[in-house]
């Protein structure tokens, strides 16, 4: 992994929002698998309580955007700030160097994620699941704990089924717990990688449901990769589109989603819609 605070810098356009410093920043992202170029020198920001949505074909790098902003994978070249501070570097007297554990972990605690998969503790009732990062990281006394836990749980409409365990509940409810496990972490900003994308299509409402209300209720910044489009459209303020790598598009969603300027989202709008 390659940086210097010179070329961390360099070319980057000003900050979203008037001024205001992004929460998510990435400049200059190159990640490749082997011969495989995933990432080919992604520049992005997000700005704080911004909503964006990543569109395009699977495989286009949209879920490895994802993965680097909460530190699960490392990019090869280029740098990443959340909330003003580099997630894999640390300012050293010859620019930057490569950051602890100690630092890497400790900036990453404002990003929370939901994955396609629920990856819920299959031994624990919906209250302990969320209550776990809040005694084992946070080290809330139980008490407590068990009240936010009980809060979350009812604001994604869960009240009736704190005590039951993953194979109880449906996979959208199962869903839903995940969603309030990653909220008891209080993060900056929220990914949601495809969250329905597991989801018989009867269910896949009502967590949309419960993700437009967090971005509709909440100043938390979020970064959703969706194929669902007309939820895109009601809830981003901004949309990339993703192709081989790199942003082909960027625009509002009535631009991007609507009115799109580029042939290569239109082509990929159009297979959506004709699914």
């Amino acid at each position: 992994m390659q940086a210097t605070e010179e070329t961390a810098g360099a070319n980057a356009p000003p900050p979203p929002g008037g001024g205001v410093a992004p929460l998510l920043e990435m400049r200059g992202i190159m990640k490749s698998y082997g011969p495989r170029k995933i990432l080919d020198g992604v520049d992005f920001e997000v700005a704080p309580g911004e909503k964006v949505a990543l569109i395009g074909p699977s495989g286009s790098g949209k879920t490895t955007i994802l993965r680097l902003a909460i530190g699960l994978v490392e990019p090869d070249e280029g740098t990443i700030k959340i909330a003003g501070d580099y997630l894999w570097h640390e300012a050293g007297p010859t620019g930057l160097r490569r950051a602890s554990e100690r630092h890497t972990r400790e900036v990453r605690r404002s990003v929370g994620i939901v994955f396609q998969q629920f990856n819920l503790f299959p031994h624990m009732t919906a209250l302990e699941n969320v209550r776990e990062p809040l005694v084992h990281v946070l080290r809330l006394p139980l008490g407590q704990a068990d009240q936010r836990a009980s809060e979350l749980l009812r604001r994604v409409g869960l009240a009736d089924h704190l005590n039951k365990r993953p194979a109880q509940l449906s996979g959208g409810q199962q869903q839903r717990v995940a969603i309030a496990r990653s909220m008891a972490m209080q993060p900056r900003i929220m990914l949601f990688d495809e969250v329905t994308s597991a989801l018989d299509p009867e269910v896949v409402g009502e967590v949309l449901k419960v993700v437009r209300a967090l971005a509709h209720e909440t100043d938390m910044s979020m970064l959703i990769v969706t194929h669902e489009v007309n939820f895109a459209a009601d809830i981003a303020d901004r949309v990339l589109m993703f192709d081989e790598g790199k942003i082909v598009e960027e625009g509002p969603p009535s631009q991007v989603l609507r009115d799109p300027q580029q042939p290569r989202t239109r082509q990929f709008l159009r297979a959506i819609l004709e699914r």
